[in-house]
């Protein structure tokens, strides 16, 4: 059999990884310890970032690539890797449009969210989630090559990798389970594992590093236990920014199960495209489109003054805009259609008051006066207690660990003295350092 390169991991970026090396003339082994693919990455629901994309171009959405890493290394704030950063901006229409022509997505859709000066989060016209239409459309090609090359392609499920093979600096394969049986294969290996969000176990990075998070609510499935960066760390690479966790402003509470440790996610999109959040007064307390820690904290802060729940209301325009998003939530019984009457009753303030938060609103939406909080992006128009609104009540929720293994800008790999192991690249949510502090 000739020599493959091992990928571990099966979302969107060991996928890429597993295809790259296909399309480049090599042979993979692809590995998941899930009885599925897709990771996390099919949750995704904004879009994937790229600056001078041909999108953005024919949209002419006056950005540039240097625009891009500059918002990146700010959010990135004191940990910041301007080497990485350069990658993942520099390199990022390339991304999106490897995807367009390589799998024949659509994502000429764009729109700006958080952190960002102009709209660059691509998206398709398709009703699927971003996150879905891409990693499915990798997953289907993956698994269609396995079964018509499979001299060349090979997808394991069920596998879970134990270890990481070593021979003083070079790496030489991985051991894994399957049906109990302990296997090893031997060649290169990318690890593609995913990160610690959902760690609750007996050896909890995050009770480790981030104890006050222990006790959150998840977005991620619950694979998500920071099996790499174990494994990694035990043959000596390093663990960088590891209380680098994102705590993300929006999970949905199930009404019928709120304190349940898995939360479904309130797509960034809900807030982009002009979604408010209300306290448990009826009024607004935060720029909706800051940074996600920024709001989560003001969130915390409103708990603190006995102000929750704290309440994502869409007015009628919105909610057609992202018919979608609100049939899938409403599906799931997270969101709620109500009148403005309806909506006052509910947070238990008077229908003035209520109004009064809108016409508020609606004046600095017009330019008549300064918003208090800041908000400077503005869409999908007024509010009005005579209109019909989307509603869902949210919470912080873990969403992203932006620790992991330290990598250089080739992905590989780095040991103890800050020089690559041979044959070892680390990508996805596995690798630290990329997001900095953000």
């Amino acid at each position: 059999m000739a020599p493959r390169i091992i990928v571990v991991g099966a979302g969107l970026s060991g996928l890429s990884a597993a295809h790259t090396i296909y399309l480049a003339g090599g042979n993979v082994l692809l590995l998941d310890k899930n009885n599925f693919m897709g990771g996390n990455s099919t949750k995704a629901t904004s879009g994937i970032n790229g600056a001078l994309t041909r999108t953005q171009v024919d949209a002419k959405i006056a950005d540039s690539v240097k625009q891009f890493y500059d918002d990146t290394l700010k959010s990135a704030r004191d940990k910041a890797r301007p080497d990485l950063i350069k990658v993942l901006t520099y390199k990022s229409a390339a991304a999106v449009e490897w995807l367009q022509d390589v799998f024949n997505l659509d994502l000429t859709l764009v729109s700006r969210l958080g952190g960002h000066s102009h709209p660059r989060t691509h998206r398709g016209h398709d009703a699927k989630f971003p996150g879905m239409a891409i990693t499915y459309a990798l997953m289907q090609r993956f698994e269609e090559l396995a079964e018509a090359e499979p001299e060349r392609v090979m997808l394991i499920k069920k596998a879970k990798v134990v270890r990481v093979n070593k021979d003083g600096n070079v790496c030489n394969g991985v051991t894994y389970t399957f049906n109990g049986e302990e296997n090893t294969v031997e060649g290169p290996v990318i690890l593609a594992t995913g990160g610690y969000a959902a760690d609750f176990t007996e050896t909890s990075l995050l009770k480790k590093h981030r104890p006050d998070t222990f006790n959150l609510s998840t977005t991620n499935g619950a694979h998500a236990t920071g099996d790499g960066h174990k494994m990694l760390m035990t043959i000596g690479a390093n663990g960088i920014d590891m209380d680098k966790v994102q705590v993300h402003p929006t999970g949905l509470v199930d009404p019928k199960d709120p304190d349940s440790k898995w939360k479904f996610l309130a797509a960034e999109a809900l807030r982009g495209e002009g979604g408010l959040l209300l306290n448990g007064k009826g009024h607004r307390f935060v720029d909706e489109l800051e940074h996600r820690d920024f709001v989560s904290g003001k969130m915390w802060e409103e708990k603190e003054n006995g102000l929750w729940p704290i309440r994502l209301v869409l007015n009628s325009k919105a909610s057609n805009v992202l018919d979608f998003h609100t049939r899938h939530y409403s599906g799931r019984k997270l969101m709620k259609k109500m009148s403005g009457q309806d909506l006052a009753k509910e947070i238990g303030c008077s229908p003035d008051e209520l109004q009064k938060t809108f016409v508020e609103y609606n004046d600095v939406y017009d330019g008549k006066t300064k918003d208090k909080f800041n908000k400077k992006y503005f869409h999908n128009g007024h509010f009005d207690i005579s209109d019909t609104f989307h509603v869902a009540v949210m919470e912080p929720v873990l969403h992203f660990t932006m620790g992991g293994i330290e990598i250089n800008d080739q992905a590989q790999c780095l040991n103890g003295e800050g020089k690559p192991f041979d044959g070892l690249f680390v990508c996805g949510e596995l690798a630290g350092g990329v997001h900095g502090a953000n």
